[in-house]
């Protein structure tokens, strides 16, 4: 149980209330109870404000006057709902050791503080540093380094040379290292590239469920420091990401395409090999990237859904259009001739 005041004080707020009320967890406006902090960042849930049964909720100083009970007053309500629920739900020790169902390779380098779980596999040449944790099931091939106080969730599978960085934490399912899609045709049949590349991920970055980077064709693949990556996301070989860039679920990378940094790329997106996007551009969901964007700003492409009839109407005029621009050609010579 945390006080008013010492969540206040966490998150940067001021009390509207009772400074000394307490609660003991995080709650959606629509479920909370008396022992329990919300918050109000989306207006579309401003309806549920005024009868929610939260003991505390976080607002912006211009809401504070609709809530029916306890409120803490910021400027983002959002980023300090995250700091207070990241207090209220703090990450459990690490039991350091290492399962004796773990396979670990006599030539490895291990810091004592390292916890290895059960039925992991850890090659030659493995470097782990202070306080990393590999949970269960997870795999790190040969020459693998993960520096101080990562943590690989369970089933995470790092391919040969994976570097990892600093507080970096990877969730199940992720493969990082793989061979990229590195063909060639030979008169007729496919043979394969050799990828001899690596990937190297920075500092502070988090790497969602499923997601795959694949390793360099020559070069490495770079994903820079405190980039954030959704779930099921597909990096292609000598991809490179600028630090701060967030990437939201599905959207695939192809090979050799340069992302800068402080980019928001949306979920379902699809970006060409071979392009560069500069700093800062946002990129909105289900968006179709052909061409270098060379400028920040908001990307969009595609047609959002309607109904099938007027979908249909609209796709057989857009099979006209190049009829209709003659036309309209045609016409513009008439005019000038007349």
């Amino acid at each position: 149980m945390l006080t008013l005041a010492e969540i206040a004080q966490h998150i940067g707020g001021d009390v509207v209330g009772d400074s000394e009320y307490t609660v003991s967890s995080v709650a959606t406006l629509q479920s909370g109870q008396e022992n329990q902090i919300s918050f109000l960042s989306n207006t579309k849930y401003t309806k549920y404000l005024a009868n929610t049964n939260a003991g505390v909720v976080i607002v912006s100083a211009k809401m504070v006057d609709s809530v029916p009970n306890n409120a803490i007053v910021v400027d983002d309500p959002y980023i300090a709902y995250a700091k207070a629920a990241a207090l209220l739900n703090p990450i459990k020790e690490n039991n350091i050791g290492v399962n004796p169902t773990a396979f670990i390779d006599d030539n490895c380098t291990i810091e004592p503080s390292v916890s290895i779980g059960a039925q992991s596999v850890i090659g030659a040449g493995v470097i782990l540093e202070k306080d990393v944790i590999i949970g269960p099931g997870c795999i790190l091939l040969d020459n693998v380094k993960i520096d101080e106080g990562s943590r690989l969730v369970a089933n995470v599978t790092l391919c040969k040379d994976t570097q990892v960085g600093q507080r970096v934490l990877i969730h199940p399912g992720v493969v990082i290292g793989a061979d990229g899609f590195g063909i060639a045709n030979d008169h007729g049949k496919w043979i394969k590239v050799p990828q001899l590349g690596s990937v190297r991920i920075g500092d502070d970055v988090e790497i969602g469920a499923n997601t795959t980077i694949d390793r360099g064709a020559i070069d490495d693949t770079l994903i820079g420091n405190g980039v954030k990556l959704d779930n099921q996301i597909q990096i292609g070989h000598n991809v490179t990401i600028g630090d701060n860039t967030v990437i939201a679920g599905c959207v695939g990378i192809a090979g050799s395409t340069s992302i800068g940094k402080n980019c928001a790329i949306g979920g379902g997106a699809g970006l060409g090999g071979h392009l560069d996007i500069a700093d800062g551009v946002q990129i909105t969901g289900m968006t179709m990237v052909t061409k270098s964007l060379t400028r920040s700003g908001v990307y969009s492409s595609g047609i959002p859904a309607e109904q099938t009839a007027t979908w249909h109407r609209n796709v057989i005029r857009y099979r006209q259009l190049d009829k209709l621009t003659e036309r309209v050609k045609q016409l513009e010579i008439q005019n000038k001739q007349g």
